[in-house]
């Protein structure tokens, strides 16, 4: 199993979005736990938010600071963050 990460693009602009602070969360005892952090890169790209040997079965999240993005290039956004849930249903490739 790979490790999570993700890639964001401004389509708006046609480029990767750098600088994109993420916040990687697992639903665990009915609550919300970070376990990764990070920003993205000049690529668009949050490499290693949580390594393959940590990454277990369950449910996820992603949290995109996308307000702060769009203020740091002077642009208004309609979407002050962004948020992606998911499911890991197994271990392994």
């Amino acid at each position: 199993m790979s490790g999570i990460s993700t890639h964001v693009l401004d389509t708006g602009l046609g480029r990767p979005a750098a600088e994109v602070g993420v916040t990687l969360e697992r639903w665990e005892l009915d609550a919300w736990l970070v376990c990764g952090t990070g920003a993205t890169d000049a690529d668009g790209r949050c490499k290693g938010l949580l390594a393959a040997e940590h990454v277990s079965v369950g449910r996820y999240r992603l949290n995109f600071a996308t307000g702060e993005y769009f203020a740091g290039g002077g642009r208004p956004t309609f979407f002050p963050e962004v948020t992606v849930t998911y499911e890991v249903e197994r271990e392994g490739g």
